[in-house]
């Protein structure tokens, strides 16, 4: 039985692109064992969160099993440190104890910020050389059918999805898309109705992103799509996330797992999401850069494969903690 008798808690400050910032949450229980869990761009409420009612709820108090713990403060990266520390306790990985049965998942290389179609191309050869099957190409309606048209015609048989982040209102364009033999439209529209009226009209399963159970059965009650991005932080625990899935399993949707960057560790409970049994879609766990990966060994694709760790219980991973502690700006214990 986990019996939580320390926690700390360090805010990163992460060495790439616009510097974001990772919390993390390290759980260690009488016997020494530990749990970790990260949340990326964090609200800046989730520190306070974590300083007023994490210890509250977890530190001396006697739990079977992280389900039982409901809602715990600090979110996703509190609950996911629960997790870890649970599945280490018992020798099991995280990806068994989801409920997870793939030893292997086919990444999806993400593609954004190209405006030349020869570097598009050119970009899409190096991950087509480096071994990657399925990319995901950001579309807006100045960039869309042309790059599309050029990748399809390079790469006849490649698998690729495209990511509108909500940025379309017109169907036309999309149903044009379509002819391009897509394995996902993702986030086209800003609304559920939408959707809908789009899915009627194309074969490629629309994509969508949901931020609570509740609001998938609304999606799939409307019919507004075929496919759910899950993506763990975003629903706040691993126990949504199982029944997400469960339920777009049961309405007949395909599966895509997607996580934030970070240091590696929000990662690494991407991939155990990824293992469960729905999730046929490519997933997006592109390797966050080195400079900021605190596990080992790194998380990230290989030859366009990302290995689920089965050999180590928990996350899968071992903790730099010597690297945690030069990357945080900010840290306490309790």
């Amino acid at each position: 039985m986990p019996r939580v008798r320390e926690i700390e808690v360090f805010r990163l400050v992460l060495p790439y692109g616009r510097r974001p910032e990772s919390i993390l949450v390290r759980l260690i229980d009488y016997g020494g064992m530990d749990g970790w869990g990260e949340v990326v761009d964090a609200d800046p409420k989730i520190w306070a969160a974590l300083e007023e009612g994490l210890a509250r709820a977890l530190i001396g108090v006697d739990w079977e099993h992280p389900d039982e713990l409901g809602a715990v403060p600090g979110g996703s990266a509190a609950d996911m440190a629960c997790w870890d520390l649970w599945t280490k306790m018992r020798g099991v990985p995280l990806s068994h104890a989801l409920g997870g049965n793939r030893t292997s998942l086919m990444a999806t290389a993400r593609i954004g910020g190209e405006r030349n179609l020869e570097s598009l191309v050119a970009r899409v050869n190096r991950l087509v050389c480096a071994g990657y099957a399925h990319v995901t190409l950001d579309v807006h309606p100045d960039w869309d059918i042309e790059p599309l048209r050029a990748v399809r015609h390079a790469y006849p048989a490649l698998g690729i999805g495209v990511d509108a982040r909500g940025a379309y209102t017109d169907i036309e364009a999309l149903e044009a898309m379509d002819a391009y033999t897509l394995s996902s439209i993702e986030r086209p529209f800003s609304n559920l109705a939408d959707h809908a009226d789009l899915q009627e009209r194309v074969a490629a399963p629309v994509l969508l992103d949901v931020s609570s159970v509740a609001e998938l059965d609304e999606a799939i009650t409307l019919s507004a799509g075929r496919a759910l991005l899950l993506r763990p932080a975003a629903l706040g625990s691993l126990r949504e996330v199982r029944r997400a899935h469960d339920h777009a399993v049961a309405a007949g949707w395909e599966i895509a797992c997607a996580g934030g960057q970070g240091t590696g560790l929000a990662r690494a409970a991407t991939v155990a999401a990824a293992s469960l049994p729905g999730c046929d879609l490519p997933c997006d766990v592109a390797e966050p850069p080195r400079s900021a990966q605190i596990v080992i060994p790194p998380v990230g694709a290989s030859g366009g494969v990302v290995a689920v760790p089965l050999t180590q219980s928990g996350l899968g991973h071992t903790i730099d903690e010597v690297r945690v502690r030069r990357l945080a700006k900010d840290s306490y214990a309790v």
